[in-house]
Protein backbone atom coordinates (compact mmCIF):
# COMPACT_ATOMS: atom_id res chain seq x y z
CA UNK A 1 0.00 0.00 0.00
CA UNK A 2 2.80 2.52 1.05
CA UNK A 3 5.48 1.29 -1.42
CA UNK A 4 7.58 0.26 1.39
CA UNK A 5 6.31 -2.63 2.93
CA UNK A 6 4.45 -1.25 5.93
CA UNK A 7 1.11 -2.40 7.28
CA UNK A 8 -1.22 0.28 8.61
CA UNK A 9 -1.17 -0.55 11.98
CA UNK A 10 2.84 -0.07 11.98
CA UNK A 11 2.07 3.29 10.77
CA UNK A 12 -0.49 4.02 13.37
CA UNK A 13 2.19 2.65 16.36
CA UNK A 14 5.03 4.52 15.15
CA UNK A 15 3.13 8.02 15.25
CA UNK A 16 2.05 6.79 18.59
CA UNK A 17 4.83 6.54 20.34
CA UNK A 18 5.98 10.17 18.38
CA UNK A 19 3.11 11.34 20.08
CA UNK A 20 4.00 9.97 23.47
CA UNK A 21 7.78 10.64 23.49
CA UNK A 22 6.64 14.73 22.45
CA UNK A 23 4.47 14.56 24.79
CA UNK A 24 6.68 13.51 27.94
CA UNK A 25 9.73 15.69 26.55
CA UNK A 26 7.47 18.77 26.21
CA UNK A 27 4.50 18.93 28.58
CA UNK A 28 7.03 20.69 31.01
CA UNK A 29 8.16 23.53 28.57
CA UNK A 30 5.78 26.05 29.50
CA UNK A 31 6.59 26.19 33.82
CA UNK A 32 10.44 25.36 32.87
CA UNK A 33 11.50 28.85 33.50
CA UNK A 34 9.41 29.45 36.64
CA UNK A 35 10.56 26.33 38.70
CA UNK A 36 13.94 26.32 39.88
CA UNK A 37 15.05 22.87 41.22
CA UNK A 38 17.37 23.01 44.49
CA UNK A 39 21.03 22.82 44.45
CA UNK A 40 21.71 19.39 45.09
CA UNK A 41 18.89 18.22 42.60
CA UNK A 42 20.66 20.37 39.99
CA UNK A 43 24.33 18.39 41.17
CA UNK A 44 22.74 14.99 41.18
CA UNK A 45 20.85 15.72 38.04
CA UNK A 46 24.84 16.59 36.15
CA UNK A 47 25.37 13.04 37.06
CA UNK A 48 22.72 11.21 35.02
CA UNK A 49 24.64 11.29 31.43
CA UNK A 50 27.61 9.58 32.44
CA UNK A 51 25.62 6.66 34.49
CA UNK A 52 22.99 5.98 31.40
CA UNK A 53 25.96 5.66 29.37
CA UNK A 54 28.05 3.46 31.95
CA UNK A 55 24.96 1.39 31.88
CA UNK A 56 24.61 0.96 28.49
CA UNK A 57 28.40 0.08 27.58
CA UNK A 58 29.70 -2.00 30.62
CA UNK A 59 27.11 -4.96 29.81
CA UNK A 60 27.75 -5.10 26.24
CA UNK A 61 32.03 -4.58 27.14
CA UNK A 62 32.10 -7.54 29.70
CA UNK A 63 29.37 -9.92 29.12
CA UNK A 64 29.61 -9.70 24.55
CA UNK A 65 27.90 -12.60 23.72
CA UNK A 66 25.14 -11.85 25.84
CA UNK A 67 25.34 -14.82 28.29
CA UNK A 68 29.14 -15.15 29.97
CA UNK A 69 31.09 -12.64 31.55
CA UNK A 70 34.39 -12.34 30.02
CA UNK A 71 36.52 -10.54 32.27
CA UNK A 72 40.05 -12.05 29.90
CA UNK A 73 42.47 -10.10 28.08
CA UNK A 74 41.09 -11.67 25.00
CA UNK A 75 38.07 -10.21 25.07
CA UNK A 76 38.59 -7.15 22.18
CA UNK A 77 35.39 -5.27 23.62
CA UNK A 78 37.42 -5.37 27.02
CA UNK A 79 40.76 -4.18 25.30
CA UNK A 80 39.43 -1.41 23.41
CA UNK A 81 37.21 -0.44 26.29
CA UNK A 82 40.62 0.01 29.03
CA UNK A 83 41.98 1.91 25.70
CA UNK A 84 39.16 4.61 25.86
CA UNK A 85 39.89 4.84 29.42
CA UNK A 86 43.22 5.43 29.30
CA UNK A 87 43.21 7.50 25.83
CA UNK A 88 40.21 9.83 27.61
CA UNK A 89 42.00 10.41 30.70
CA UNK A 90 45.58 11.40 29.22
CA UNK A 91 44.27 13.38 26.32
CA UNK A 92 40.46 14.54 26.75
CA UNK A 93 40.14 15.02 23.91
CA UNK A 94 36.78 12.86 22.63
CA UNK A 95 37.91 12.27 18.81
CA UNK A 96 40.71 11.16 19.57
CA UNK A 97 39.49 8.96 22.23
CA UNK A 98 37.35 7.21 19.99
CA UNK A 99 39.81 6.91 17.02
CA UNK A 100 42.12 4.92 19.20
CA UNK A 101 40.14 3.02 21.13
CA UNK A 102 38.35 1.94 17.52
CA UNK A 103 41.74 1.30 16.04
CA UNK A 104 42.88 -0.95 18.74
CA UNK A 105 39.51 -2.92 18.79
CA UNK A 106 39.87 -3.63 15.69
CA UNK A 107 42.90 -5.09 15.57
CA UNK A 108 42.39 -6.89 18.80
CA UNK A 109 39.64 -8.65 17.02
CA UNK A 110 41.69 -9.14 14.29
CA UNK A 111 44.53 -10.51 16.27
CA UNK A 112 42.55 -12.68 17.98
CA UNK A 113 40.54 -14.05 14.84
CA UNK A 114 43.68 -14.81 13.33
CA UNK A 115 43.94 -16.87 15.92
Amino acid sequence: MFGIGLQLSEIYMVAGMAAVTFGIRYILFPVSGRMQFPKWLEKGLGYVPPAVLTAIIVPSVLIPDGKTLDINLDNPYLIGAIAACITGAIFKNLLLTIVVSMVIFLVAQWAFAMG
